[in-house]
C-alpha cells in the first residue's frame, strides 16, 4: 500500500523532471560549454540585481526608480554640463552669502606668537560685532529662547567654575556626576516617570532622538530583524532620518491629515509590519507646532507590542507646565501606557546653554541598549552612555544651575507668557484675509500658509522688515517659533501688524512671481531630482568652513594677518 502511494506521488514528479531536463538539453544543444557558463552566470546576476532593486529594505521601490532614472540622465553630456554650470553658480552664491557679514581675513595658521589676554578680548569683541543682534528685540523665530543678561551671567559663572570637569571621569568629578543624575531625575519627574524611569544628558535633541533609535535598533536586531523599520509622521524631525541613515535602518513616513496636520492614524496602522521596531509621535512637531495623537499611537504600540517614542524636544519645557499655567493638554508623557521613551531639550524652553538635552526611558533595560561597551580594549574597559566619550561637564553644570534657578514656578510663569503670546499671534493671523494658520497650534509654533499667493512672497516681505522666520516645504509655508523674547511688550502686535501690511500689499497682485530667497526655496521644492538638493545643501555646509575672505582686512589685531603671522599695528 505504501509503495503504491509512494509511486503515485513520485511518478508525476519524475516525469516532469525528465521533461524539463529534455527541454534544457534541447535549448543548450547548440551551445558550447563556455556559453552555458556565461549565460548562467549572467542570468543569475540579473536575477539577484532585480531582486535587490525590487525588494531592498532601506528604501521603497518608487524612490529607488527615481534615483536610478536621474542618475542615468545626469550621465548625458549636455545635461551633465548644464547641471555643473548651475551648481557652480549656486556654490558661488552661497559662499558670497556666507561671507557677507564677515570682516577681515581668515587665520590660516597659528599666530607666530600668542596674544595676551587683553588683546585677545579686544579681538573677541571684534568677532562679536559680526553677530546679527535682531534676536534681542524678538525679530527672530526660535534660535535664542531666553537671552536675559542676568541668566547669561549666571551661566558664565557656572561654566567658569566647572570648565575642566569631564563626566567621563566620575571618580574625579563626582560633583558633575551628581548634577547630571539630578538633571535626568528632575526631567523624569516632570514627565511623570516612576522610580524605574531613567535617562541621560546629551548634546542636543538630535543626539537624544538618535540614541533612542539606536536602542530600539539593537533590540530589534536581537530579535532577528536585520534592517529594523522606524515609522514616523512626515512632520517628525529630520533627526529620525539621520538615525536611519547612520544605523542602517529603514524609515517610513506617514502622511498627515490635511486639515489638522496630525498624523493619519489609519495610514500609520497599515504601515506596521514584522520589521517595525518603533512608532514615533511629536509633541509638538516642528513645522506647524501640532501635537500628534500620542494616546492613540501608544495604543497601537501596545496592540502590536511595539515601543513608542515621543519627541518633546521642542516643547519639552512647556508641555509639562501647561496644565498649571492654565492651558490643559491631553496626556503625552509617561502617564500614557505604551510610551517607552521621551526626548526633551533643556537648551530650548529650559533656557539652559546650547548643547544640552535629555533622553528618557521608562525602564533601565531600555536605556542600557544605547550604551556602548568595549571590554577588550588594551587601554582598559571602555564604556560610554552616549555618543561622546569626553563631555563638557560645564554644560551639565550650567544646565543644572538653570533648572534649579527657575524652579517649577519659574517655568510655569514662562510657559504662561509664551503660550499666551502664541495664541494671541495665532488669533491675530487668523483674522488676516489671504493667509491661514495650520491646524490648532496649542504650544509655541504658528505655521502660516496661503491659498491665494506664493507664501514665500510673505517670507521675503517680512525679511525686508527685519523679521527672521523659518521657511518650510511640502507644503510651502513658514512659521514663527515664539520664545520668551516675543513676549516683550509690543513684539507680538508688531508682528501681526507687519504680516497684515505685507499681505495687503501682496494681495494687490497675488499672482506675481516670487523673488529673493523665497524664489530659491520654492525652486528647491520643485526639483524632482532630490540628489541635486543634496548637492546644494552640501555646498552650504562646505561654505561654513570656507576661509576665503570677501572683504578687506581690518588693519589692527590678528585680522590684519596673512596665514597667521600677525602684523604689528
Amino acid at each position: 500500500m505504501a509503495e503504491t502511494l509512494k509511486g503515485s506521488i513520485l511518478a508525476p514528479i519524475s516525469s516532469a523532471t525528465e521533461s524539463v531536463k529534455s527541454l534544457i538539453n534541447r535549448i543548450c544543444g547548440d551551445l558550447e560549454p563556455w556559453q552555458i557558463v556565461v549565460y548562467t552566470g549572467g542570468t543569475t546576476f540579473a536575477i539577484l540585481y532585480l531582486r535587490d532593486f525590487l525588494f531592498h529594505d532601506d528604501e521603497n521601490l518608487s524612490d529607488r526608480a527615481k534615483q536610478q532614472f536621474f542618475k542615468l540622465a545626469k550621465k548625458i553630456p549636455m545635461i551633465r554640463k548644464k547641471i555643473e554650470e548651475e551648481m557652480s553658480k549656486a556654490t558661488s552664491s552661497i559662499e558670497e552669502s556666507m561671507n557677507k557679514n564677515v570682516e577681515g581675513e581668515y587665520l590660516h595658521r597659528l599666530p607666530s606668537s600668542g596674544l595676551p589676554a587683553d588683546k585677545l578680548l579686544e579681538e573677541l569683541k571684534r568677532y562679536k560685532q559680526m553677530t546679527n543682534n535682531s534676536w534681542k528685540t524678538g525679530m527672530v523665530s526660535g534660535t535664542v529662547y531666553n537671552g536675559d543678561d542676568s541668566l547669561t551671567e549666571l551661566m558664565a559663572k557656572t561654566y567658569g567654575m566647572f570648565a575642566w570637569a569631564n563626566p567621563l571621569h566620575p571618580d574625579v568629578f563626582p560633583d558633575v556626576r551628581k548634577m547630571e543624575a539630578e538633571v535626568v531625575r528632575m526631567c523624569c519627574s516632570m514627565f511623570n516617570g516612576d522610580k524605574d524611569s531613567c535617562g541621560a544628558v546629551t548634546s542636543g535633541g538630535t543626539e537624544s532622538i538618535m540614541l533612542a533609535m539606536l536602542a530600539y535598533r539593537n533590540i530589534a536586531r536581537d530579535n532577528g530583524i536585520k534592517i529594523p523599520e522606524i515609522i514616523v509622521p512626515v512632520s517628525a524631525h529630520a533627526a529620525f532620518d539621520k538615525a536611519a541613515s547612520y544605523f542602517h535602518m529603514k524609515i517610513t513616513h506617514i502622511p498627515l491629515d490635511e486639515k489638522t496636520r496630525k498624523v493619519d492614524l489609519n495610514a500609520l496602522k497599515r504601515a506596521i509590519g514584522r520589521k517595525t521596531c518603533v512608532l514615533v509621535a511629536s509633541a509638538p512637531q516642528f513645522p506647524h507646532g501640532i501635537i500628534d495623537p500620542v494616546e492613540d499611537i501608544a495604543k497601537l504600540g501596545q496592540k502590536y507590542g511595539l515601543p513608542v517614542h515621543v519627541d518633546c524636544c521642542l516643547g519639552g519645557f512647556l508641555l509639562p507646565f501647561m496644565d498649571k499655567a492654565g492651558f490643559p493638554v491631553q496626556p503625552f508623557d509617561f502617564r500614557v501606557p505604551g510610551v517607552t521613551s521621551i526626548s526633551a531639550d533643556t537648551h530650548k524652553y529650559g533656557f539652559a546653554p546650547k548643547g544640552s538635552s535629555v533622553i528618557m526611558y521608562r525602564t533601565k533595560a531600555l536605556r542600557g541598549r544605547q550604551f556602548f561597551v568595549q571590554p577588550n580594549w588594551t587601554g582598559g574597559i571602555y564604556a560610554s552612555p552616549t555618543f561622546a566619550g569626553s563631555r563638557a561637564g560645564a554644560i551639565v553644570a550650567a544646565c543644572w544651575a538653570t533648572m534649579v534657578h527657575f524652579g517649577e514656578e519659574g517655568y510655569v510663569d514662562t510657559t504662561r507668557r509664551i503660550i499666551s503670546t502664541t495664541r494671541h499671534i495665532a488669533s491675530g493671523l487668523k483674522s488676516i484675509k489671504g493667509i491661514f494658520v495650520y491646524g490648532e497650534p496649542l504650544v509655541s509654533v504658528v505655521g502660516i500658509g496661503s491659498n491665494d499667493f506664493n507664501i514665500f512672497r510673505l517670507f521675503d516681505a517680512l525679511v525686508e522688515k527685519n523679521w527672521n522666520l523659518n521657511s518650510l516645504q511640502f507644503p510651502s509655508s513658514l512659521h514663527l517659533c515664539v520664545t520668551l523674547l516675543h513676549t516683550q511688550p509690543g513684539v507680538a502686535e508688531q508682528f501681526i501688524q507687519d504680516v497684515k501690511d505685507c499681505v495687503q500689499e501682496i494681495m494687490k497682485d497675488p499672482t506675481a512671481e516670487c523673488g529673493g530667497a523665497g524664489a530659491i526655496y520654492g525652486m528647491a521644492q520643485s526639483i524632482p531630482d532630490r540628489s541635486l538638493v543634496n548637492e546644494i545643501a552640501g555646498a552650504f555646509l562646505e561654505a561654513c568652513y570656507s576661509t576665503q575672505a570677501s572683504k578687506p582686512a581690518i588693519t589692527n589685531g590678528v585680522h590684519a594677518t596673512h596665514n597667521g603671522d600677525a602684523k604689528k599695528a
